[in-house]
């Protein structure tokens, strides 16, 4: 630090500031000491300052699988996030016990931790630890962030985008819109259930009953028997729409000129299946951003909001 500082003609405590990326260094100062920094291949090192801050500045994301796409995509845009936070990532999954997933985290003096989707439904209140900073993605917490004391959340409008969805089926001019759910222990399933049902009973029409699925094309394909008599068809993710027009073609039923179909996350696949595939798009950068952001903020006392709700959107193709 002492060559960078002879090197930029500025003091150590300006470097140090320029490392920890004050806002009390000006622009051209900033610069010239960065470009030292370059030329003598300077870089922190995180022992020490954890050392000397108490934090590693390293974040935890528990999961319970990363198969998933919304998982998947959710890891890539944290992984973004924390970097250009000056943060790294630690990944460790919750395969039977989110508290245990906690510890592996603690052994590793992780600053906080970004609890994802599944695993924020396997969160119990006595799993989190004194002090550990959390955030919630997708979990019930939304409605009551009383978890622990240092919690957040962040979720989508699940139900707001399953009530368009319906919305959309109906303006179509459709009687009614039936309902291929996912899994009854997931968050997310059940608030995109909540949306179709309050859309439905709005236009004063009642629910028919629903199909359950557990987000694969496979529970799709298998639902179109159930479905076979419908006209719209409301899905609770991409891959359950894609199995169920498959198995709707196989019956005999064609999409849209027969059956109107609407998805939900917007896979970057949906506009390529046959017919591009209506849906409800997801924002998994902004969640991922909305996060992370409310995770470091929490970890360096800054103010954030303790639930954010990020709005989801229609987007219009052929299959409705």
């Amino acid at each position: 630090m002492a060559m960078v500082a002879s090197r930029a003609g500025v003091s150590g405590q300006t470097v140090s500031r320029v490392v920890n990326d004050s806002p009390r260094v000006d622009p051209a100062t900033r610069a010239r000491v960065e470009t030292a920094m370059a030329e003598l291949g300077y870089r922190p090192h995180r022992a020490a300052r954890a050392l000397r801050t108490g934090r590693t500045h390293t974040i935890g994301l528990v999961v319970t699988t990363l198969a998933t796409v919304g998982n998947s995509r959710m890891l890539q845009a944290a992984a973004e996030a924390a970097e250009r936070r000056g943060y790294a990532l630690v990944v460790v999954t919750a395969a039977g016990s989110v508290a245990e997933a906690f510890e592996r985290l603690q052994d590793q003096s992780v600053d906080g931790a970004i609890v994802l989707n599944e695993a924020s439904a396997l969160t119990q209140p006595s799993d989190a630890p004194a002090g550990l900073r959390l955030v919630v993605v997708d979990g019930a917490a939304h409605h009551a962030t009383d978890l622990a004391p240092a919690l957040r959340s962040v979720s989508s409008d699940h139900a707001g985008g399953a009530a368009e969805a319906t919305r959309h089926l109906l303006s179509l001019g459709h009687p009614s819109v039936h309902h291929l759910a996912g899994p009854a222990d997931s968050f997310a399933a059940a608030e995109r259930e909540l949306g179709w049902r309050e859309a439905l009973r709005d236009a004063g029409i009642e629910a028919p009953q629903l199909v359950r699925g557990d987000w694969s094309a496979t529970s799709g394909y298998a639902a179109a028997a159930s479905l076979e008599q419908a006209t719209a068809i409301f899905c609770a993710n991409d891959q359950m729409a894609l199995g169920l027009m498959r198995g709707l073609s196989e019956l005999g039923r064609i999409v849209p000129d027969g059956v109107s179909v609407v998805g939900f996350d917007d896979v970057p696949d949906a506009a390529n299946y046959r017919p591009p595939l209506t849906t409800i798009r997801q924002d998994f950068a902004a969640l991922a951003e909305a996060a992370v952001a409310a995770l470091v903020a929490d970890i360096e006392d800054a103010e954030s909001a303790p639930a954010i709700l990020i709005p989801t959107r229609l987007i219009e193709r052929e299959s409705a």
